[in-house]
């Protein structure tokens, strides 16, 4: 009887052991980082992709226990299906508040490069996470807090040790890998990145469109001249590293840049944002004044609004306008619905692990 009572506990210790999942380790596997055409990026030498540093950024991108009231979490306003911004005029945070400025698409953050936001307040995109978060509109919540919540958390303890290498979160932590995931959210399948590798085929309107977009405005012979659309959003990605005043009259009440710098001569000037995937992301300007492509559109052709910062290259076109007929702004919306990548959106790399 003693002998079958000591084998039977031996089994059973080695049966409980065995069901044990093992103690995890840190991880360093490199991410495999998909890019197409774009330009290679510049990566921070202190934060380079991981497997498990992108996944724990994943999985805290998703967490809504990041905010206040364990309601919002920065997917809340940079959904998916929208190209990771927000087709809310002004995202609501967690008390019911709308911020002040309309949420911008957190695509292709590898090739930005002159800071974060529409002021660009952020240096690195690892200081920009961190900031809705403490936001008292946004989602009101302090990093002590956060910390506290996610060290309770075995799945996420776990996680910091497979992505750095202790099981200890802190808001630093945090930051690397909401800066590793959101680097790893790329945009380069759109039908005008497949027409540039020979690919797909641009109808028409849409290759009338492209070449109004690209073609500079010209007063003295009207029917060469373009919108010169690519003067401000330019280059693989569709932006500019430049702040500029793009003549809405909402840029007399937001100074813009002017908060950030101190400097008069950036009154009222924005970001320029990538024109990656703009069909996706309504509504327009960091304040949401147009609802429509149209009416962007309309805008540049004659709805200017001077001011003493107003760039210089639009500026010049206020005495006759884009002069763009009907067809041409058709033409000029079908090229930019090419920009519109629909893998992106359905992309589960992207999208909640939970």
């Amino acid at each position: 009887m003693r002998a079958w009572a000591v084998v039977s506990v031996g089994l059973f210790l080695a049966v409980g052991c065995a069901k044990q999942a093992p103690f995890p380790t840190q991880d360093t596997t490199p991410y495999n980082l998909e890019y197409g055409a774009l330009p290679a990026p510049d990566f921070e030498g202190d934060n380079t992709l991981t497997v498990q540093g992108v996944q724990l950024g994943r999985m805290l991108f998703y967490e809504k226990r990041l905010s206040g009231d364990n309601s919002m979490s920065c997917a809340s306003c940079h959904r998916q299906e929208h190209a990771f911004s927000d087709t809310a005029k002004f995202s609501i945070g967690i008390h019911g508040d709308p911020s002040h400025r309309q949420a911008m698409s957190a695509v292709n953050m590898l090739w930005n490069s002159n800071g974060y936001f529409w002021d660009g307040r952020a240096e690195k995109l690892r200081d920009q996470s961190l900031m809705p978060i403490q936001d008292p509109i946004e989602m009101d919540e302090s990093l002590e807090n956060v910390v506290e919540k996610l060290e309770q958390d075995t799945m996420y303890t776990n996680q910091f040790l497979r992505a750095f290498g202790t099981a200890q979160p802190s808001a630093h932590l945090i930051s690397l890998a909401l800066e590793q995931f959101m680097n790893t959210i790329v945009s380069y399948r759109s039908k005008y990145d497949q027409y540039l590798a020979g690919e797909a085929t641009l109808t028409e309107s849409e290759e009338r469109g492209m070449d109004l977009y690209f073609e500079e405005y010209n007063p003295f012979f009207p029917e060469e001249s373009g919108a010169d659309c690519g003067h401000c959003h330019s280059g693989k990605n569709f932006d500019s590293p430049t702040y500029m005043n793009n003549g809405t009259d909402s840029l007399n009440t937001d100074l813009g840049r002017f908060t950030v710098t101190g400097d008069t001569a950036d009154i009222g000037l924005m970001k320029t944002t990538t024109l990656r995937n703009i069909a996706l992301t309504p509504p327009y300007m960091h304040d949401g004044i147009f609802t429509t492509l149209r009416e962007v559109i309309d805008h540049y052709d004659h709805g200017l609004q001077n001011s003493s910062t107003l760039d210089q290259a639009l500026a010049m076109t206020m005495g006759t306008g884009l002069m763009l007929s009907e067809q041409d702004k058709d033409d000029l919306e079908a090229f930019l619905n090419t920009l519109t990548d629909y893998e992106l959106i359905t992309d589960e790399r992207y999208s909640s692990p939970f």
